[in-house]
């Protein structure tokens, strides 16, 4: 063990403590935060509209489907609204943590959405709309992850992660949807 002094050590924690005293009311938002707060709240609140749209449309398909298909299908729509409503539980959080107001309103829902809502007519139907969606929202999610760049890593490992879930949702569905056409 070293008899080192650390008084530079001392003095980079009293101005990191210094500086995390000043405006405590901004919580984890910090001086050092560099990415354009107002922006990225704005595309949070999209990418939440997204996700809700998405779980209602998956919801709705999951108590819509029929045909030979039906069970194996349905399932995987209910587990896939069940994600999503995670996905949009944490970007309400990471949106309430930066100082903003996750916007749940329904009447500009859609409007706000990446994703449609579309009903779909038939089980084949229902999939390949459900498959479009998620080729939006990875488009969505990888625009938002380059936007952040390194200036918010902790929103970008959240979307990242969420990204991930999104492609697997993508290829469950084309795979899905191959299933449907070749039976």
């Amino acid at each position: 063990m070293s008899n080192k002094s650390n008084t530079g050590d001392t003095k980079v924690i009293k101005t990191l403590r210094s500086d995390a005293l000043k405006h405590l009311e901004q919580g984890a938002v910090t001086a050092d935060y560099s990415a354009d707060r107002p922006e990225v709240l704005r595309q949070l609140n999209a990418a939440l509209a997204t996700e809700l749209v998405c779980v209602l449309r998956y919801r709705r398909h999951y108590f819509m489907a029929r045909g030979i298909h039906s069970r194996a299908v349905a399932a995987e729509f209910l587990a896939h609204s069940n994600e999503e409503l995670g996905h949009a539980d944490a970007l309400a959080a990471r949106i309430a943590q930066l100082g903003g107001e996750p916007d749940f309103a329904p009447q500009t829902l859609t409007t706000r959405s990446h994703a449609e809502y579309v009903a779909g007519n038939s089980l084949t139907d229902m999939v390949r709309e459900d498959l479009i969606a998620e080729r939006v929202a990875i488009s969505s999610y990888r625009e938002m992850i380059h936007f952040l760049g390194d200036k918010d890593p902790t929103t970008s490992d959240l979307l990242k992660g969420i990204l991930a879930v999104e492609e697997e949702h993508a290829d469950d569905l084309a795979s899905l949807l191959s299933d449907m056409d070749e039976a």
